[in-house]
């Protein structure tokens, strides 16, 4: 992706932002600069020649006719073997036009707190059915883990999404109905680092052990709350440390489980705020989304850009 001209800027340069609309706008302005971005990026640096994969020669000169079907193909010169650069992406096969899928890319890594299907809907002037099935498709493909292990200093937490009980429960009670009405999630982060979220069935059990056992380094050290699943991590880690918050420790030295909870804090003010309720079915993909805009923060890139090349991969 080209840098932006500071000689003649878009915004102003003490903006906060890495990729603005206009910025988008200039870069992406239909969907045949989509498309070649998405040709030079899968195939031709320089935009004319590439590897022909069917008869084996490199640097070769690759050509796009203009066909009544509109083809987005390029075609080698040499043995007129076709390619198409959305194959094998989100975009392949989709009637939704290049333009409106770099939009909407734009749109999901521009916010911090999330946009809805429906907001999208408005801004896309798309069908209700067709913003929600390209969100899915960008939460589910494109921001899924990318199956890293966490190390060093690492927090770990569950907590429940959703729903409370309508009427006055004592203590007990209204843990058993958190269990059964409401999904759980839990999640683990490096100090500076990643973050890594998923749903679980229930926050009991061998589960949840297991889960962080999966995600985490041996060599890590992992700070946890004194919840009974969590016992038997010394015996996985490096070391385990834990925050007793039934007796009000909160903050101990080091010993803390703060930097989960800020994580949880933002995803259920997203949730709240944006899209009122999500379901247990589809709640994995909003974590993604989540999940990758954290991991993405500190990024020299920007998020968009940053999208725009694992879509191209």
């Amino acid at each position: 992706m080209p840098p932006v001209d500071r000689k003649n800027p878009i915004r102003a340069q003490s903006s906060a932002s890495t990729w603005s609309l206009m910025e988008f706008m200039r870069e992406f302005p239909d969907d045949d600069a989509c498309l070649n971005w998405l040709w030079r990026s899968r195939y031709s640096d320089d935009g004319k020649h590439a590897d022909c994969p069917k008869c084996g020669r490199e640097h070769v000169p690759f050509k796009q006719y203009a066909t009544k079907q509109r083809r987005q193909t390029w075609t080698c010169t040499k043995c007129g073997h076709h390619v198409q650069p959305t194959a094998g992406t989100i975009f392949h096969g989709s009637s939704t036009s290049l333009h409106l899928w770099f939009y909407a890319s734009y749109l999901i890594t521009s916010t911090r707190c999330g946009v809805s299907a429906k907001h999208l809907e408005r801004e896309l002037g798309v069908t209700y059915k067709t913003a929600w099935r390209m969100f899915n498709k960008i939460r589910n493909e494109l921001m899924a883990d990318d199956d890293e292990p966490l190390d060093g200093e690492v927090e770990v937490d569950e907590t429940s999404v959703e729903g409370r009980p309508r009427v006055h429960m004592n203590r007990s009670d209204a843990a058993r109905w958190r269990e059964r009405s409401r999904v759980t999630v839990v999640a683990a982060v490096e100090r500076g680092g990643r973050v890594k979220a998923t749903t679980l069935p229930s926050r009991r059990g061998p589960a949840l052990k297991a889960q962080v056992v999966e995600w985490v380094k041996p060599e890590a050290i992992v700070y946890t709350d004194e919840w009974p699943a969590y016992n038997g991590l010394d015996q996985h880690f490096a070391a385990h440390s834990r925050v007793r918050h039934t007796s009000g420790e909160y903050v101990i030295g080091n010993w803390h489980t703060n930097t989960i909870e800020g994580f949880f804090g933002n995803l259920k003010t997203g949730i709240r705020g944006n899209y009122k309720k999500v379901s247990r079915r589809w709640l994995q993909g909003y974590l993604n989304e989540y999940t990758w805009r954290y991991n993405h923060r500190n990024s020299g890139k920007a998020m968009f850009e940053a999208l725009l090349l694992r879509a191209a991969r």
